[in-house]
């Protein structure tokens, strides 16, 4: 596990790939989620990468466009290169928030969205999930939650399915 850590013994190829040089806000998401699949492959069975700097009550356009593009591709790389290496199946990526953003921009400043734990969301891939679905709803403007809610212990209880812990 203690080489895991150490990235650079990844190919600069691979390291492109996964977005090495696109700064993201100060961050680097690309070395958390590379860090993440190294961990993953040496047998580590519960990695997590966690980012900051997401509170984008100022300046919100501008800062998302800065930072998705780089999370993007190191997602998009992870996801490749677990399922290139037959880890997929067997691990499940998880990629969300404690909540979401205010449906209204200029709640807090003319350019920015606060806290809204009305409704957020998460997106997982691989463990056995199926995949390509969308559950839970809101409103057309995104304030409020349409039918049954999913709350945190349906997203626990598909994770202890894919690590075999009776729920």
């Amino acid at each position: 596990v203690r080489d895991a850590f150490d990235i650079e013994k990844e190919s600069k190829e691979t390291r492109s790939r996964y977005g090495e040089g696109m700064e993201s806000n100060g961050q680097e998401p690309w070395k958390w989620l590379l860090q993440a699949r190294r961990l993953v492959e040496a047998g580590v069975s519960v990695v997590t990468a966690c980012t900051y700097g997401w509170d984008t009550h100022r300046d919100n356009f501008p800062m998302l466009r800065h930072m998705v593009p780089s999370l993007d591709q190191a997602v998009h790389a992870l996801i490749t290169d677990l399922e290139d290496r037959g880890l997929l199946e067997d691990t499940v990526v998880m990629l969300g928030g404690e909540f979401g953003r205010t449906p209204r921009i200029g709640d807090i400043t003319p350019d920015g969205r606060s806290h809204w734990p009305e409704a957020g969301f998460l997106w997982m891939a691989g463990g056995g999930i199926r995949t390509g679905q969308v559950i839970g709803q809101t409103d057309d403007r995104g304030e409020r939650v349409i039918g049954r809610p999913i709350f945190a212990q349906n997203v626990y209880t598909s994770l202890y399915r894919v690590l075999g812990i009776d729920s």
